[in-house]
């Protein structure tokens, strides 16, 4: 069975057919998913879905472009959200210097803050970052973040910032672009880390693999992603699926009694 370890079923490009697609998951070898928020609107909407589906567990967070949306009283309001108990994780938090809607300095205090948070409450980290290579990885060693444990979702950087992240224990979340044909550089990655310290995602409704590029991605597209995976390191596809599976187990503490206790009522 498929983990699933990044998505985002609350956005709009699922209204049309979500409750149709996310009850025809686990017919479909998908075993879990992770709802990941992005910004105020999405946190709500992502313990919805927690609550709706037992398969689906959250990560609570406000994305970089989203952090100019936080003041104190909404910041206490996230804290409160995160405890929720299918909560897995704080994210997807981070910086993204590509589109800078949302001033550097802004970006980094929060990010800041929402490390402490995920330290406090003992979770780990979904991080984004998207041109920011030396500042993410800077204020992740200042934050001892190698404590806390962290996925760098949608790994978009060569081999020498891979080096850096696997080195402190993080994991890489492989997507849709491994299989494009101008991903030479996601390739090469996959080709360098230990399969170890991969875990699969989509970022769907983004980032759709080959041949389904530019379409509504969904985690129905993951065996391609794991096959791409598995021609790479020259390993079996169902290799990959169980060692993906268990590092996303490990990495979101499932195998937590709170948890078993949640599956056996399924």
């Amino acid at each position: 069975m498929i983990f699933e370890t990044h998505a985002h079923y609350e956005d709009d490009a699922f209204d049309i057919d979500r409750e149709g697609l996310l009850s025809s998951l686990s017919k479909q070898g998908i075993e879990y998913v992770v709802n990941v928020s992005s910004s105020l609107e999405t946190v709500d909407k992502t313990i919805e879905l927690m609550e709706q589906y037992p398969f689906i567990y959250g990560a609570i967070g406000i994305h970089p472009d989203s952090t100019k949306e936080l003041d104190e009283d909404r910041f206490a309001w996230l804290r409160e959200k995160a405890k929720h108990p299918k909560n897995v994780a704080i994210g997807e938090i981070g910086l993204d210097y590509y589109w800078d809607s949302t001033e550097r300095k802004t970006q980094q205090y929060w990010f800041a803050r929402q490390m402490e948070l995920a330290r406090n409450l003992q979770l780990p980290m979904v991080i984004h970052s998207r041109d920011a290579a030396n500042d993410t990885y800077g204020m992740m060693k200042e934050a001892k973040a190698d404590e806390i444990g962290a996925i760098i979702h949608c790994f978009s950087y060569g081999t020498t910032q891979a080096k850096q992240y696997l080195e402190m224990g993080f994991y890489l979340g492989i997507g849709g672009v491994v299989t494009f044909a101008n991903g030479r550089k996601l390739k090469e990655v996959v080709a360098y880390a230990p399969l170890s310290q991969l875990v699969l995602e989509t970022d769907c409704p983004y980032l759709a693999p080959t041949p389904y590029r530019g379409k509504r991605n969904s985690s129905l597209n993951l065996p391609l992603v794991a096959k791409e995976i598995a021609r790479i390191k020259n390993v079996d596809y169902e290799t990959v699926i169980r060692v993906t599976r268990e590092n996303a187990i490990r990495f979101y503490q499932m195998d937590s009694k709170d948890r078993i206790d949640h599956e056996n009522k399924r």
